[in-house]
């Protein structure tokens, strides 16, 4: 009977051991998985500038409007499958609701287009770290890796947008109100992506949208599915963009998404289950039949009145609103730093459209940061060396937890 109590405490001491050990291991690469530059950050600032960027000024109604959808999933090799159906079925299903251009995004792995190369966007999204800081890249030569287990610094956040900037055409940020550590502050600091996700589904508002463009952060909204499961009809063709483009040509996509000449709509689940209806009310969405600036103007005209427009500015400010009304006028104010519309129907859809924003024409194209953030290298080092002080300690308990 003593034999066998011994071998069980044996039994339970390696496994206790082992528990200890693979704990440690998981610490030892967070460790390293942190290293990262320390940016010193430029002070939040307001756009400024004689001048307004009209996102719309290319806008040419002979190729408006194509609906798109740009984080999608899809199965794919191996076992990390978020969803059960090829890019051919999701292709279908989306084009069966009126989609014009879908873009594939599968977790650190680029998947080939079902139409060929020429509608090949190389995009990815980035990221399987624990607090979801999720980036969506276009036109990256080949996957990055790389990834905080643990990002919580806003130089980590930031140090993983230009490595993405540096291999791929355009970041966008996805899910924001999914991403636990992504503060307000980090918000007004950021930069170098072009896109930000909106509306989640948990707000209209995206408030989150104004803290960066408060503080001088620009960029334009997308609204996606995030793709999972089309063979419900509550997770396809709730949220998309509508784009004025030639056509579903990467380099028009491309191109389109840079210059900010794209509106995003979130879409009722219509018929909720039922297939039929939803395919039919897909067909008759409402949507901005005209929208430019005109001596500091911003006119939109919509297809249908809508319940209520509004036009937000600096601090989430409303600057003008109006209902029951298929068109809005609002001119900017020189203290006016940026202007963008919502536009909420009956039926639960909500347009939105692209900020117009102060900036100087003679010094840059658009008012998006030119600059990338300084590294500081004193912080950088001391940061980095203490991340190594860790893994060494880190290794010397696991040392200690084998030894004994």
């Amino acid at each position: 009977m003593g034999k066998f109590a011994s071998t069980g405490k044996k039994i339970v001491r390696a496994l206790i051991k082992g528990v200890v050990t693979l704990v440690l291991v998981v610490f030892v690469y967070a460790t390293i998985s942190s290293v990262s530059p320390i940016y010193d950050f430029a002070a939040p600032h307001k756009f400024v500038g004689p001048d307004i960027y009209n996102p719309y000024k290319n806008l040419d109604t002979a190729h408006c409007w194509k609906r798109a959808n740009f984080h999608t999933h899809t199965r794919v090799e191996g076992l990390s499958n978020e969803c059960d159906h090829t890019p051919n079925e999701v292709l279908k299903a989306y084009e069966n609701l009126g989609y014009n251009i879908v873009t594939f995004s599968n977790h650190n792995e680029q998947t080939s287009h079902p139409k060929g190369e020429e509608y090949q966007s190389n995009g990815y999204e980035h990221g399987y770290n624990l607090f979801k800081f999720h980036k969506l890249t276009f036109g990256a030569d080949e996957v990055e890796h790389f990834d905080h287990l643990l990002p919580i610094w806003a130089s980590q956040k930031q140090f993983q947008i230009e490595l993405l900037t540096d291999d791929g055409d355009i970041v966008q940020i996805n899910h924001p109100l999914r991403t636990p550590t992504l503060t307000k502050s980090q918000l007004e600091q950021l930069s170098g992506y072009k896109l930000i996700e909106l509306d989640s589904g948990k707000s209209t508002e995206n408030e989150y949208w104004d803290w960066a463009l408060s503080a001088g952060r620009y960029s334009f909204g997308v609204a996606n599915d995030d793709l999972h499961y089309p063979d419900r009809t509550s997770k396809i063709a709730v949220r998309c963009n509508f784009l004025c483009t030639p056509s579903a040509r990467y380099e028009d996509i491309l191109q389109t998404l840079s210059e900010g000449c794209f509106y995003s709509m979130r879409v009722p689940d219509y018929g909720k289950g039922d297939w039929e209806v939803k395919r039919e009310k897909n067909r008759t969405l409402p949507y901005i039949k005209d929208i430019r600036l005109h001596d500091d103007e911003i006119f939109i005209r919509l297809s249908e009145p809508a319940s209520h427009i509004k036009i937000t500015g600096q601090g989430g400010t409303t600057l003008a609103e109006c209902n029951d009304s298929d068109f809005i006028a609002y001119k900017m104010t020189e203290t006016d730093t940026y202007a963008r519309a919502t536009a909420y129907f009956a039926e639960g859809e909500v347009i939105y459209t692209n900020p117009f924003a102060r900036y100087d024409a003679s010094k840059q194209a658009n008012p998006f940061c030119v600059e990338s953030p300084k590294i500081d290298i004193f912080l950088t080092i001391l940061f980095n060396f203490l991340l190594f002080a860790i893994c060494v300690a880190e290794c010397y308990l696991i040392y200690r937890v084998i030894k004994r």
